[in-house]
């Protein structure tokens, strides 16, 4: 797919310092499903996606989350419906540049609550971390554990991304119970790409 220069979002730099620490992080962390109106900053957005996949190396690209044999089966998209200077569209994240890619317009919220079996949490939120995985990239190292692998890394992403949640103020809660094929086509995914967690966000 091409994209033009206007569907490239370049994100803030992120902290590398918070306000809490990992303790007090992990001690508040819940799964939170209501929140309030008030609009995420790109700021918070960038925040989260660089917990969740930024790199980490300068040298290597290692990311915030460790990778069977450096890998990196997993892809983040950002789906924004209340977001300042970010437009209601689905975006797919580039750790490399830390920028957002614009995939389609249009909030997606409907669609994806459609997907998601109806959950609140998805109607009510100002953005939606979307993680899915190309298994591929594992297998031909790992064969029949790759899809194991990638399991277990996305608990990873999901982890840092409730803990970072945590520590600028924002809710979020994991969300699986989802029709695969619905919220692929929601996605426009290719074939070899498989859904496997939906996290809304919100200030609370």
């Amino acid at each position: 797919m091409q994209t033009s220069s206007s569907d490239i979002i370049e994100l803030p730099a992120p902290n590398h310092s918070g306000k809490i620490s990992v303790e007090e992080a992990l001690l508040k962390r819940r799964s939170i499903r209501d929140y309030t109106d008030n609009p995420l900053s790109l700021s918070d957005i960038s925040q989260i996606l660089w917990a969740a996949q930024g790199i980490t190396g300068e040298r290597y690209d290692f990311r915030t989350a460790p990778s069977a044999g450096g890998l990196y089966p997993l892809e983040i998209y950002v789906a924004s419906s209340n977001v300042k200077d970010l437009g209601n569209s689905l975006y797919k994240y580039r750790p490399k540049n830390n920028t957002l890619v614009k995939i389609s317009d249009g909030d997606k919220r409907q669609d994806m609550s459609n997907a998601a079996l109806g959950q609140d949490a998805i109607d009510n939120s100002s953005a939606i971390i979307l993680i899915t995985a190309v298994y591929e990239r594992t297998s031909v190292k790992y064969g029949s554990r790759a899809e194991r692998y990638a399991h277990i890394e996305v608990g990873a992403v999901v982890q840092n991304i409730y803990i970072q949640s945590v520590s600028i103020g924002l809710g979020t809660v994991m969300i699986g119970a989802f029709k695969d094929d619905h919220l692929k086509n929601v996605l426009n995914l290719p074939a070899d790409e498989q859904p496997l967690a939906i996290m809304p966000l919100g200030k609370i």
